[in-house]
């Protein structure tokens, strides 16, 4: 629980939040365009941690457990991600969380059906 999550090796640092109890904004540096933002949070006590990104307006809860550390990565990919902002987190101060803030290519969407590179698409 100590260390932030780590992001992949494809995956730009843009911001770090050691392990911290209660309530947090983190910064995050400026992207390159067409990147996605990372935001991965990691958490540990019972409570609901809520993540809030501007200037995106993208928010997400994260169910945090007494026992078990929980980790969890979203990737946003919509447009005004490659300006700076921040990541707003609101935790109960029973909980402590890390987080990691990055910047990579964007995930490609699964479409639902075929596969493209199926036998069956061909």
């Amino acid at each position: 629980m100590r260390k932030p999550p780590e992001l992949d090796a494809d995956e730009t640092l843009a911001g770090r939040q050691k392990a911290t109890t209660g309530n947090a904004e983190v910064e995050f540096a400026k992207g390159k365009k067409g990147d996605a933002l990372i935001v991965a949070v990691r958490c540990q006590g019972k409570g609901t941690v809520k993540v809030a990104v501007r200037p995106v307006h993208v928010s997400f809860p994260l169910e945090c457990l007494a026992d078990k550390v929980s980790t969890t990565y979203n990737q946003v990919a919509v447009s005004g991600v490659n300006r700076d902002g921040t990541v707003s987190v609101e935790a109960p101060t029973a909980v402590r969380w890390s987080l990691t803030v990055g910047r990579g290519a964007p995930a490609e969407e699964e479409s639902p059906g075929t596969d493209a590179n199926s036998p069956e698409a061909s």
